[in-house]
């Protein structure tokens, strides 16, 4: 598993993000979606191609809302370099043969990032017994299991999420992560924590958020049916469970 001193290698994060959410256009696709729902790609002053996870590099920059292996596979044809080349009206640029995984490296650590930042915040219901009991007071917002969390805790812990949401006999359950207890641990800064629920619907929004736009790009886990309208060119997961 990566860690977190090497996820941003590369990304270019500079500069100030506008408020509004305008409509960009996906240079592979040609489908047009909120930039929120796509992932920019910027021509770096080297004449590198880097992702701009953040949106916030200055200069022209081109936009993305495919997911990696189609990613992968323009790259692949040349389809990708035909596109930028339009795009930046110049064929003067380079484009990493890892593009595609410093994107999904990216977009994980925003991620952590973002689950640090509301572990910060006070956010966040860690421990068993806690996370047990907010779900059946019908709290929980979102629930997240590490990779290595037991069967029969998450077991418990989807279950008493499903009957405080008045939903026992669906298939709702907290969304298994890709990475294991010490990985979701070190982003919390805190120790040996393998599930986690989220009270707060802000928090819960913003970590779906970066989860949508994770694993919209690397293909999601099996995840419960949402009940919310997903985030523009997001895969719907890890939605609350509220109706």
């Amino acid at each position: 598993m990566r860690t977190p001193n090497n996820e941003t290698r590369g990304l270019v994060t500079n500069a100030v993000e506008p408020a509004d959410d305008p409509i960009r256009r996906c240079i592979l696709s040609g489908e047009r979606a909120p930039r929120g729902g796509l992932l920019r790609l910027a021509l770096a002053p080297d004449g590198q191609i880097l992702p701009d996870l953040r949106a916030k590099a200055p200069g022209r920059g081109a936009w993305i809302g495919v997911a990696r292996a189609e990613l992968d596979a323009a790259l692949a044809k040349g389809k990708l370099k035909g596109a930028l080349a339009r795009a930046f009206k110049t064929g003067e640029f380079t484009i990493p043969a890892d593009l595609s995984e410093r994107i999904a490296q990216g977009l994980e650590q925003l991620f952590r990032d973002r689950l640090g930042l509301e572990a910060r915040a006070g956010a966040l219901v860690i421990g068993g017994e806690r996370i047990e009991r907010a779900a059946r007071e019908g709290k929980l917002q979102l629930l997240l299991h590490a990779s290595d969390a037991g069967a029969d805790g998450r077991r418990r812990l989807d279950q008493a999420w499903r009957v405080g949401s008045d939903r026992e006999g669906s298939d709702l359950k907290g969304l298994v992560l890709t990475f294991p207890r010490p990985i979701l641990s070190m982003a919390l800064g805190r120790e040996n924590v393998v599930s986690l629920g989220i009270t707060d619907p802000g928090a819960a929004r913003r970590l779906r958020d970066a989860l949508d736009r994770w694993l919209h790009f690397i293909g999601p886990p099996p995840v419960s049916p949402a009940c919310e309208t997903p985030s523009q060119g997001a895969s719907a997961v890890a939605q609350a469970a509220h109706d």
